[in-house]
């Protein structure tokens, strides 16, 4: 039994090519792809990897549909299995925490413990780029590889760690 909102015959045409049934598809669902991956705490461009994936997987299962109609409940499994996917790997590619060394005195750990939770508070709050561009220096990386991340220019990666340091010395006083 067809929709009533023409999903199927959307479906049907876009398999056979039709640009616009494509676009009308992309239009009626992307703006839940978004919100799904946002639900999963991805930011900008993890988000755009999962919608952008999650069409892509669509393009290559296409044929195997069995309800064209469902794409919808589809699209949104998928989207709901890569953002789980992403946020995953993001939590592994976090540097370690450091704690205070087990000989210091326990109220010296109390307020190390404290202080870094104060600083990884701060450093969600700050803009998405701060957050990968901080997490890439205390990995170490080098110049070309932060201007490569944030699609900024190597002369101005110096720049925007200072800004997003001074931001984040904001937050923590």
């Amino acid at each position: 039994m067809a929709l009533q909102d023409g999903t199927d015959e959307l479906m049907d045409r876009a398999r056979d090519g039709d640009g616009a049934a494509w676009a009308r598809l992309v239009e009626r669902y992307s703006g839940m792809l978004w919100a799904i991956a946002r639900g999963h705490g991805l930011g900008d461009a993890d988000s755009g990897d999962v919608v952008q994936t999650t069409w892509l997987r669509l393009v290559e299962r296409m044929d195997g549909l069995r309800s064209p109609a469902a794409v919808g409940a589809w699209l949104a499994t998928t989207a709901r299995h890569e953002s789980a996917r992403l946020a995953a790997r993001a939590a592994r590619d976090l540097p370690p925490l450091v704690v205070a060394a087990p000989e210091a005195a326990p109220d010296q750990v109390v307020l190390a413990r404290e202080r870094l939770g104060q600083v990884a508070t701060a450093i969600a709050t700050l803009p998405r780029r701060c957050q990968v561009l901080l997490r890439m220096v205390a990995q170490n990386a080098g110049q070309a590889d932060l201007a490569a991340a944030l699609r900024i220019p190597v002369g101005s990666v110096g720049p925007t760690r200072a800004r997003c340091l001074e931001t984040l010395r904001g937050l923590v006083r």
